[in-house]
C-alpha cells in the first residue's frame, strides 16, 4: 500500500478543515449517513462528537487496516471497551487537555450557582416571589479537587481569587506549583475537610463508583459535590440517600445513566442541579480540537509518534 493511499476518517463537522497534511486521502462521515468510503480501507479515525458509543463504533469492525483512533474527548473508557474487542494492534489517543477550561469554567459556573442558591431564585422568580435568603459564599471555603490533571490544575486557577484552602487528591502524591498533590489513598480524611469537592478524575475501574456510600458519608454537613468526570465516579444510588435528606448539596454535569432518564429521582430531588454534560461545549472547542488533529495527522503522515496515547 503506497503513502498516498492511506486514509484518515474526519468527523462532518470538520467541514473547514484545511491545511492537512499530504500524502492521505481524507473522508469526512457524520455518524448517521452511509459511509463516505470502504471503512477497510481507514487507518486513521476520528470519530464523530458524540455521546453515543454505539454511533462512534460502527464502522469499527469493518476498519481492517485501522491503526489509530484519535478521540475527541479526554475521556475514553467506553470507547477502549469497544476497542479492545478488535484484533490487531490499534492505538488509541484522547484529547487530552483540549476541554481542561471550558469545563473549568463549568465547574467554576456551578459551584458558584449552587453555593449562592440560583437554583431557588429561579424558581422563585418563576413563581414571581421576592424571597430573600442567605446563602454560602465560595470566598474562604475549603476546596477538594479530586483528580489533578489538566481539568483540576485549570480550575484552581480559576479559584484563586476566592482565596480558598485548597486540598488537591490524585492517584500518587506529588507536588505541584501550588502545592501537594495528596495520593488517592489520602480521600477519605481529606474529604471531611472540605466545603466544596469537585470530581475531575478519569472513570477507570479504580474510580468507578469512587464517590459511593462510605466516602459520601464522611462529607461535612452543607458540603456541595461537584461532578465534572464522569457519572460513574458517583455511587448514584448513595447519593441520593445524602442529599434527599438535604445533608448535602450536588451539582452534575454527568450522571449515572446518562442520559438521564425523564422519571429519574435526580430530577427531582432538591439540593440537586444538573446540566446535561455540556462542560466542554463551547464555540472555541473546534478551533482547538482542529490544531489537535492538525498535529496528529502531521505525526501520522510522518510515522512519528502521537500525542496523548491511552493504554487499555
Amino acid at each position: 500500500m503506497t503513502s498516498i493511499s492511506r486514509q484518515v476518517r474526519l468527523p462532518a463537522q470538520f467541514t473547514s478543515f484545511s491545511g492537512l497534511p499530504e500524502g492521505l486521502r481524507y473522508a469526512r462521515w457524520d455518524g448517521g449517513s452511509a459511509f463516505p468510503s470502504d471503512p477497510a480501507e481507514v487507518e486513521f479515525y476520528v470519530p464523530p462528537l458524540v455521546q453515543d458509543v454505539d454511533i462512534i463504533s460502527r464502522p469499527l469492525g469493518r476498519m481492517t487496516s485501522l491503526r489509530a483512533v484519535q478521540a475527541l474527548s479526554s475521556g475514553t473508557d467506553e470507547l477502549c471497551a469497544r476497542l479492545r474487542r478488535l484484533p490487531g494492534n490499534v492505538k488509541l489517543f484522547n484529547a487530552k487537555g483540549v476541554h481542561a477550561r471550558s469545563t473549568a469554567e463549568l465547574a467554576l459556573a456551578l459551584i458558584l450557582t449552587s453555593l449562592r442558591g440560583i437554583p431557588e431564585f429561579t424558581h422563585a422568580q418563576d413563581l414571581r416571589l421576592w424571597k430573600p435568603e442567605v446563602f454560602p459564599s465560595l470566598y474562604g471555603r475549603s476546596v477538594l479537587i479530586v483528580g489533578y490533571g489538566a481539568l483540576g490544575s485549570a480550575l484552581e486557577d480559576l479559584v484563586v481569587p476566592f482565596e480558598c484552602a485548597m486540598m488537591r487528591v490524585a492517584r500518587t502524591a506529588r507536588l505541584s506549583p501550588r502545592g501537594p498533590v495528596h495520593a488517592v489513598s489520602h480521600l477519605p480524611e481529606l474529604i471531611a475537610g472540605a466545603d466544596v469537592v469537585v470530581l475531575a478524575t478519569e472513570l477507570t475501574p479504580a474510580t468507578r463508583r469512587l464517590a459511593g456510600a462510605g466516602l459520601l458519608a464522611r462529607m461535612r454537613d452543607g458540603a456541595l459535590l461537584v461532578n465534572v468526570a464522569r457519572g460513574a465516579v458517583i455511587d448514584t444510588a448513595a447519593l441520593l440517600e445524602e442529599v434527599r435528606g438535604g445533608r448535602i448539596r450536588a451539582a452534575l454535569d454527568v450522571t449515572d445513566p446518562e442520559p438521564l432518564p425523564a422519571g429519574h429521582p435526580l430530577w427531582e430531588t432538591p439540593g440537586v442541579l444538573i446540566t446535561p454534560h455540556i462542560g466542554a461545549f463551547t464555540p472555541t472547542m473546534w478551533p482547538r480540537l482542529e490544531q489537535l488533529i492538525r498535529r496528529q495527522l502531521e505525526r501520522f503522515a510522518a510515522n512519528e509518534e502521537l500525542d496523548n496515547a491511552v493504554a487499555y
